[in-house]
């Protein structure tokens, strides 16, 4: 289980990166319209000025039982090892095991 004080971060940052989606998305096509490289630059600086954890590429998905940052599985929402045992357990419908 991850610490609480780790969830609480990422559930920040998801925050901050919801409020500053749109001037992001702003501030990128701007800099596709222009040609000028000095008003690339200027616009180039703007697009620093959010906050470090508003950025999109700082979120991690996270398993929603555990909080665990690694080999989650995009379907089901789940770390590996959980979803390991909930197929195990018959949790989860249309998941088998494999066995060879």
């Amino acid at each position: 289980m991850a610490k609480k004080s780790v969830i609480q971060r990422e559930k920040k940052r998801q925050k901050l990166e919801e409020k500053y989606r749109l001037i992001r998305r702003s501030l990128k096509k701007e800099i596709n319209k222009v040609s000028s490289l000095s008003d690339k630059w200027e616009i180039h600086g703007k697009l620093q000025s959010p906050p470090r954890n508003s950025a999109p590429t700082r979120l991690h998905r996270r398993c929603f039982l555990t909080g665990r940052a690694r080999a989650n599985y995009r379907d089901f929402g789940l770390s590996g090892h959980i979803l390991r045992e909930m197929v195990h357990a018959c949790l989860l419908p249309g998941a088998t095991r494999s066995s060879w």
